[in-house]
C-alpha cells in the first residue's frame, strides 16, 4: 500500500513539472515601455548594528562608473547610538531611524523608509536595495540603467559571494543563489516570465512604491512575497548578469540551518497570503498567465517527491525493524534502502556538477572548494528537509540577524 502511494504521489509530481514546462514555453505577454535617459535612484540599505562591514559598501557605491550621490543614500538603522550612524553622517548620508522598534523584519525597516522618502515629497524613478555586508562591481549601476531604460519594472543583478571559500558552508550557501539565477531565472527571461526576486541588488521602479504608499511587504522572506506581488500586478522584471554585487554567506552549519528555515518559513507565510488572490488570477488567464501558474505550483512537485521518498524509505525501516530475525530478508531491505538514497544523492550531484560547470566564470570558488561543493552540495540541498520540518513544528518562528564581519576590497572581489 505504501509503494501505491509513493507511486502516485510521483506521478502527480512529474505531471506538474511537465505541464509547468508546457506553460513556460508559451511565454507571458507583457509589453516594456521605454524609460528617460538619467534616472535617479535611491539606495536603500537597512543596517541595524552592520558597522563592521557597511564602509566597504559605500566605499562601493562611490566608485560607481554611474555617479551615485550620498543625498540619495538612505541607512536604516534602529538607534541614535548605533556606530553606523557615525558612519553614516562622516559620509553625509541620509540616516533613517525605525519608528516601531517591535518590528524585526527588514520589510518593515524598508517601509519605515520608503513612507519617510514619500511624505519628503522625493520623487525617485527606481528605488535600489541592498544588504550592508553587500558590495557593489563598479559597473554596477551602469549596467542596470540600461535594464532601466529598457522600461523594466524590476531589475535583478548577479549575486556572488565575497566569502565562498571560507568555508564548505559559505560555499554551497552562495551556490544557492546561482542556482536561482542560473537554473530558473535564466530560463523564466527567455519567455518573459516574472522572476524570482532573491535577497538584495534589485530595484523598483518608484511609481510603483509611490502607489503602494511604502514597501509592504513584510512577510520573513519579504523578496519572495513581492516576487508574488510581482506576478499577481504583472510588473515585468528582468535579470542583468552584467550587474555583479557580492554578499557575505554563513560559515557554520548552525548557521545556514536557521536561515534556510527561516526562508522555508518564509515562503509558506507568503503563499498563504497570496494563493487565493493568485488562484483567482489564474482563472482569468491573462497577459501573465504562465507565470501566475508556475507561482501557484511552486515546489509543490518537489514537497510530493520529498514525501514519497520518505514515506519509502520508512516503511523500508519498518519492514526491518519487523522482519530483524530473517536475515536475508533484512539485508535485502537495507539494500534497497542504500540504492534510494544512493540514487538521490548521484541525482543531486549531477545536478551540482552542471550547475558549477555553467557558472564556472563567474563563481568566486577556488578549485578546492569547487570540487568539496560538488560532493557537499547534496548534502546540503538534502538537509532542506530538515529546515521544513523545523519551519513546520515552530508557529512562532521569528526573524534573527546574522553577524556579518567579512570585509574585502572591490579590487579582490575580480581575482
Amino acid at each position: 500500500m505504501i509503494t501505491l502511494i509513493c507511486l502516485i504521489l510521483i506521478f502527480a509530481a512529474t505531471y506538474l513539472l511537465i505541464k509547468e514546462y508546457i506553460v513556460a514555453l508559451k511565454g507571458s505577454k507583457l509589453t516594456l515601455s521605454k524609460e528617460k535617459d538619467n534616472p535617479t535612484f535611491a539606495v536603500l540599505i537597512p543596517a541595524r548594528d552592520e558597522s563592521k562591514v557597511i564602509s566597504n559598501l559605500l566605499d562601493s557605491l562611490k566608485k560607481q562608473t554611474y555617479k551615485i550621490e550620498p543625498e540619495n543614500i538612505y541607512i536604516i538603522v534602529e538607534s541614535k547610538k548605533d556606530p553606523t550612524v557615525k558612519i553614516a553622517k562622516s559620509r553625509n548620508i541620509n540616516i533613517i531611524y525605525r519608528k516601531d522598534l517591535t518590528k524585526k523584519r527588514k520589510g518593515y525597516a524598508l517601509d519605515d523608509a520608503v513612507k519617510e522618502i514619500i511624505k519628503a515629497k522625493k520623487h525617485y524613478d527606481a528605488y535600489f536595495i541592498f544588504d550592508a555586508d553587500n558590495i557593489l562591481d563598479r559597473n554596477y549601476f551602469k549596467e542596470m540603467v540600461k535594464s532601466y531604460k529598457k522600461g523594466y519594472d524590476i531589475g535583478i543583478g548577479y549575486r556572488n559571494t565575497k566569502n565562498g571559500n571560507a568555508s564548505i558552508f559559505s560555499a554551497t550557501s552562495s551556490l544557492t543563489f546561482s542556482m536561482i539565477n542560473t537554473f530558473s531565472n535564466n530560463y523564466k527571461m527567455k519567455h518573459n516570465l516574472t522572476l524570482t526576486v532573491s535577497g538584495t541588488g534589485f530595484y523598483i521602479k518608484g511609481k510603483i512604491l509611490e502607489e503602494l504608499g511604502g514597501y509592504p511587504f513584510n512577510s520573513l522572506t519579504e523578496d519572495y512575497e513581492f516576487t508574488l506581488y510581482a506576478t499577481l500586478t504583472n510588473l515585468t522584471s528582468t535579470y542583468n548578469m552584467k550587474a555583479k554585487y557580492f554578499d557575505e554567506q554563513p560559515t557554520d552549519y548552525n548557521t545556514t540551518i536557521k536561515q534556510r528555515t527561516r526562508w522555508v518559513k518564509g515562503y509558506f507565510e507568503a503563499r498563504r497570503k497570496y494563493y487565493p488572490l493568485l488562484k483567482n488570477k489564474a482563472a482569468r488567464k491573462d497577459d501573465n498567465y504562465p507565470s501566475t501558474y508556475i507561482a501557484l505550483v511552486g515546489v509543490k512537485p518537489y514537497i510530493l517527491l520529498v514525501i514519497s521518498v520518505i514515506l519509502y524509505l520508512a516503511n523500508l525501516v519498518y519492514r526491518i525493524i519487523s522482519n530483524s530475525i530473517i536475515k536475508v530478508e533484512v539485508t535485502n531491505l537495507l539494500l534497497q534502502f542504500l540504492v534510494i538514497i544512493l540514487a538521490i544523492y548521484i541525482v543531486l550531484l549531477l545536478f551540482t556538477g552542471i550547475l558549477l560547470i555553467k557558472e564556472k566564470d563567474n563563481l568566486r570558488l577556488n578549485r578546492k572548494m569547487k570540487i568539496k561543493s560538488l560532493f557537499y552540495n547534496p548534502i546540503f540541498l538534502i538537509s532542506y528537509v530538515k529546515c521544513l520540518y523545523r519551519a513546520l513544528k515552530n508557529k512562532d518562528l521569528t526573524w534573527e540577524k546574522i553577524e556579518h564581519t567579512a570585509n574585502i576590497e572591490e579590487e579582490e572581489l575580480k581575482k
